[in-house]
């Protein structure tokens, strides 16, 4: 599962935004096949992990490499064709296009037949097949999650970014999802998963990092984490 070199190294990121410190001095790495999860309280700093990741926020110093490569600089859309893809936090679908149309869209970078990997997504996602003539803004709030990963697995991610997939969705949709999350990642798709869900995404997880104001406080084994007495009392609700 491993390589020498991380599919994804972050090393001493900071990000601000006006006078505002949101990260100071993260470092990270995944590596190819893995799903490392990052967890925080809201404010911590994960969102901004991955919009400077994504290239979304220009960082004020440290580095990000994906594929060994300095990705500090280049423009999200010139991301998209180098298959690191994300999933934002309220999960960016068009309202007021199609199903399919949003689907489409997320093979706009591709110059081959995508057919299998359509078929892939409605393998994955049923619902999303019942639903291809349907305006996506009619959807259930589940339905345009399945929606929002569908449309980026058609971009033929290397590496995906999961901002909060499981935010304002009923408990058995989140079981839907994570089960989901878990067949990509063994289909080959390595994962960086912010998750305020943090008891899902450690159960998920290979790897996790502990982000509070802005700083990484703890890392490991994600199941190693989910034993820790710290984790457990600050965001897995034990006592």
């Amino acid at each position: 599962m491993t390589t020498e070199t991380p599919l994804l190294a972050v090393k001493d990121l900071e990000v601000g935004y006006g006078a505002i410190q949101a990260l100071r001095g993260i470092s990270l790495e995944v590596r190819q096949g893995e799903i490392v999860t990052l967890i925080g309280a809201n404010g911590a700093g994960k969102t901004t992990t991955l919009r400077a990741i994504s290239g979304m926020l220009r960082p004020r110093s440290g580095q990000v490499s994906y594929d060994g490569r300095s990705v500090i600089g280049v423009r999200p859309h010139l991301m998209v064709g180098r298959r690191l893809i994300h999933v934002p936090e309220g999960r960016g679908i068009f309202l007021n296009l199609t199903v399919e149309e949003n689907l489409r869209l997320g093979a706009y970078t591709r110059t081959d037949d995508y057919t299998d990997d359509l078929n892939r997504v409605y393998e994955l996602f049923p619902r999303v097949k019942e639903r291809l003539k349907q305006t996506a803004g009619t959807m259930s709030g589940g339905e345009q999650q399945m929606l929002a990963i569908g449309r980026a697995l058609l971009a033929r991610p290397r590496l995906l970014l999961l901002d909060e997939p499981s935010l304002g969705l009923a408990p058995k949709i989140v079981q839907t999802i994570f089960s989901v999350i878990r067949e990509i990642n063994q289909s080959g798709t390595t994962i960086l998963l912010i998750e305020q869900n943090a008891r899902m995404a450690l159960q998920s997880a290979h790897r996790a990092y502990v982000l509070e104001a802005g700083k990484i406080i703890m890392d490991g084994d994600a199941r190693e984490l989910v034993a820790s007495d710290e984790v457990r009392k600050a965001y897995l609700g034990a006592h």
